[in-house]
C-alpha cells in the first residue's frame, strides 16, 4: 500500500491536472466556431487507432461519407477522389489527405474497413473511419450528408465530396461523381496554396 499523499504532493497533482484541462481549453478555442474540427467525436480507423477530427487541422482534406457492401454509389465516390487526386501537381497530390467516414458501423468494423481501404488501393493519406452511430449522425449533420437505412439494410445517402481547409471548415463541395470536377480540383489548388 502507498503512503498517503502530503498536502504538498495533493496540491501539486491537482495543478498539473488543472493545466492540462486548461491547455485542452486553450486548444479547443483556437479552433474556429465553423470548423469540422469542434467536434470531439471518438472515430477509430481502418488500423484499429483511435482517431481525432483535428489531427488533420494545418492539412486540406477530401472528405466524404459512405458503407463498405454499397456497390454502386460508394465505389464511385472512392474513385471521384482517386481522380480528384490524380488532377493535382504530383507535389500538390502528396499534401492533400482524405477522410472517409462510414455511416454504417454494424457492418463496417475495422477489418471491413482495412479490407476496404485494401480493395480501393488507399494509400496512408486516406483514414477510413468508424464510430457509434450517434457520433456518425452528428458528423454527417455538420457535413450536411443525409442518409436513411431501408429494410433491405442498404442505404439511401447523399454523396457530396467536401474539401476542409486548413482549420477544418468546409471550403468547397462538389456532387460529381466518375470524374474529377475542375471547379472543386481549382478549390483544392487554393487551399494548398493557403497551407503552411
Amino acid at each position: 500500500m502507498n503512503p498517503p499523499l502530503s498536502r504538498r504532493d495533493v496540491l501539486r497533482r491537482l495543478g498539473f491536472v488543472a493545466g492540462m484541462w486548461w491547455a485542452a481549453r486553450a486548444e479547443a478555442r483556437d479552433i474556429p466556431g465553423d470548423s469540422v474540427y469542434q467536434l470531439r467525436a471518438q472515430l477509430t480507423d481502418q488500423d484499429g487507432r483511435s482517431f481525432e477530427l483535428s489531427s488533420l487541422r494545418g492539412q486540406a482534406v477530401l472528405v466524404s461519407m459512405f458503407y463498405s457492401s454499397c456497390e454502386q454509389v460508394c465505389p464511385m465516390i472512392f474513385e471521384t477522389i482517386r481522380l480528384t487526386l490524380l488532377a493535382l501537381p504530383v507535389a500538390d497530390r502528396e499534401r492533400v489527405r482524405v477522410m472517409m467516414i462510414s455511416f454504417d458501423p454494424a457492418r463496417d468494423s475495422v477489418a471491413v474497413l482495412k479490407a476496404t481501404a485494401e480493395a480501393h488501393q488507399c494509400d496512408a493519406r486516406w483514414a477510413l473511419l468508424r464510430a457509434e452511430d450517434a457520433e456518425v449522425r452528428r458528423i454527417a449533420a455538420v457535413l450536411g450528408v443525409q442518409y436513411r437505412r431501408l429494410a433491405s439494410g442498404e442505404f439511401n445517402h447523399s454523396s457530396a465530396i467536401e474539401l476542409l481547409d486548413t482549420e477544418g471548415r468546409i471550403a468547397a463541395r462538389t456532387g460529381t461523381l466518375g470524374a474529377a470536377d475542375p471547379g472543386f480540383v481549382k478549390a483544392v489548388r487554393k487551399a494548398l496554396s493557403r497551407q503552411a
